[in-house]
């Protein structure tokens, strides 16, 4: 809506004032990034969680991030962002139906050549904070580096613009003398991958939603953080509403449906409510979050458990999904060390509370009555597009994303599915570190269309990170090697290796 953009337009143009009148430090980093491989596409572990930064299996990307240091140690406080990525990647091909000749064609696509990574501005104000823009999505309470994903907002696609306000901390609770802190954020923002999807889709069997929004709340309570043993438990909330929606059957357009999205549609997605028609106004998906936190005596790290549990309805928010959720295991050293982090999850998502979703009010004049609410399907949407953005998962990517169905259908073709992840990483020496990723996985399709065979991947990557001793000692270069082996991704291996380049420099007034 107008007053997004008017809202952000004001928010840059007090930065920009702010930004004049006083000197400040801007941290600025370039990195030179190139890789390449068997197959189509990256090898899983290099392409997931990087923000959408990597999914070819070739490449050649230059990237340039400038952004004021963001100091919140005083009651008001801001900070601004622009990250630009542009280079080359290969094409594939992706399948594509000819309406006038009735026939199937090659449809070779790429990444964009220059895209905005990163554009946002943000201002603090004691403990609440207002940020516009496009940034890059990361987990509230999950290891971004070492973890398999968020289930809700993950790091594994591009940012949404968004406008989005918070509590930049936990926070005490009133009248609970520090024993219960609160933290929580709400957002709006619309999708940009309208012609992204445009470009890939291939137009026979499916459905298509151009110009939709895009919400994201969550909400979390936690026990004394300062004391050994504290508890974390919160909900996340993403939604998708608004648009419109060309539905495409045996190649031809059969329907065509307009969504609102007034203030009166902004104001019932801040809790989903029924819109025109009998059922919940948009598209909405979300995760129980609960995280056990222990700090181990003697300074000798801090050892987390927790679980996110999905869910798409009622069913799962009820908690009748069965084992389904990333249930995972977190070491954090206190100190450089040989391994720094460890992270053990297995990932669950077999049961999507039973295959069968029936309700008697949505088949006039059956003579069937009761109710089987499940058949959930995660990630995917008959009105809206899947989770994703610009092809990549929004949450976790261990269902594999839209952009990997070369068929050209953009939505999970497997989100039943099971598995394993582990990650780990450590120190080697001052100038020397290392980040190891793997995992296995089992696929069955998704519970309404089921794969007569299932499918498999194993993946691994090994990634080691250089700081060569420069003056400035402002270098750092990685190099990574990654492997898929199985059904569900092919058999790929790559390689990728970045230069990147790190400076402050101080801008302004004195």
């Amino acid at each position: 809506m107008n007053y997004l953009y008017k809202t952000g337009l004001a928010l840059f143009s007090l930065l920009a004032v702010l930004s004049g009148r006083a000197q400040y430090p801007v941290d600025l980093e370039i990195q030179l990034t190139g890789g390449g491989g068997s197959g189509n596409f990256a090898p899983y572990y290099i392409g997931s969680n990087n923000n959408g930064r990597v999914t070819q299996s070739s490449n050649l990307l230059l990237e340039v991030e400038a952004s004021k240091v963001h100091e919140v140690n005083g009651r008001f406080s801001y900070t601004w962002g622009v990250d630009l990525i542009g280079g080359w990647a290969s094409s594939v091909d992706y399948r594509r139906y000819d309406e006038v000749e009735s026939i199937w064609r090659n449809n070779p696509r790429h990444p964009s050549r220059v895209a905005i990574q990163q554009l946002y501005g943000r201002i603090d104000y004691r403990s609440v904070f207002l940020s516009v823009g496009q940034r890059d999505p990361q987990s509230a309470i999950l290891n971004n580096q070492l973890s398999s994903g968020d289930l809700t907002r993950g790091a594994n696609s591009r940012g949404v613009p968004e406008v989005m306000a918070g509590f930049n901390s936990f926070q005490p609770v009133p009248f609970t003398n520090g024993w219960v802190e609160i933290k929580g954020e709400i957002s709006y923002g619309k999708f940009t991958d309208s012609d992204w999807l445009e470009d890939h889709i291939n137009r026979y069997h499916c459905n298509i939603c151009r110009g939709s929004y895009y919400t994201y709340k969550n909400c979390y309570l936690r026990t004394k953080s300062s004391r050994p043993l504290s508890f974390t438990v919160g909900m996340q909330v993403a939604s998708s509403f608004g648009g419109t929606t060309t539905y495409y059957r045996n190649g031809s357009v059969t329907k065509v449906e307009h969504h609102k999205s007034g203030l009166k549609e902004f104001i019932k997605m801040i809790i989903p409510m029924a819109g025109d028609e009998s059922f919940y106004l948009g598209s909405t998906l979300g995760s129980w979050d609960l995280m056990l936190s222990y700090k181990l005596p003697a300074q000798k790290g801090v050892v987390k458990t927790y679980l996110q549990k999905p869910w798409e309805t009622g069913s799962g928010i009820g908690f009748l999904n069965g084992f389904d959720g990333v249930w995972g295991l977190e070491y954090q050293a206190p100190r450089s060390a040989p391994v720094d982090g460890l992270v053990v999850e297995y990932i669950d998502f077999t049961n999507q509370s039973g295959p069968i979703h029936y309700h008697d009010s949505d088949n006039p004049g059956t003579t069937l009555i009761g109710d089987a609410d499940g058949g959930d399907d995660y990630y995917n949407n008959y009105t809206y597009n899947a989770y994703a953005n610009y092809g990549m998962s929004m949450g976790s990517p261990f269902m594999r994303s839209p952009i990997y169905n070369t068929d050209g259908f953009m939505g999970f073709v497997d989100n039943v599915i099971r598995g394993f992840h582990i990650g780990v990483c450590g120190t080697i020496s001052p100038r020397l570190s290392y980040r190891v990723l793997g995992g296995y996985r089992k696929g069955w399709g998704t519970s309404r269309v089921p794969r007569t065979e299932s499918v498999h991947d194993t993946s691994l990557m090994i990634q080691g990170v250089y700081r060569p001793a420069i003056k400035g000692e402002n270098f750092t270069v990685s190099a990574s090697l990654a492997m898929d082996r199985g059904t569900l991704y092919g058999n790929t291996f790559g390689a990728l290796v970045s230069v990147k380049y790190h400076t402050s420099l101080n801008i302004g007034r004195r």
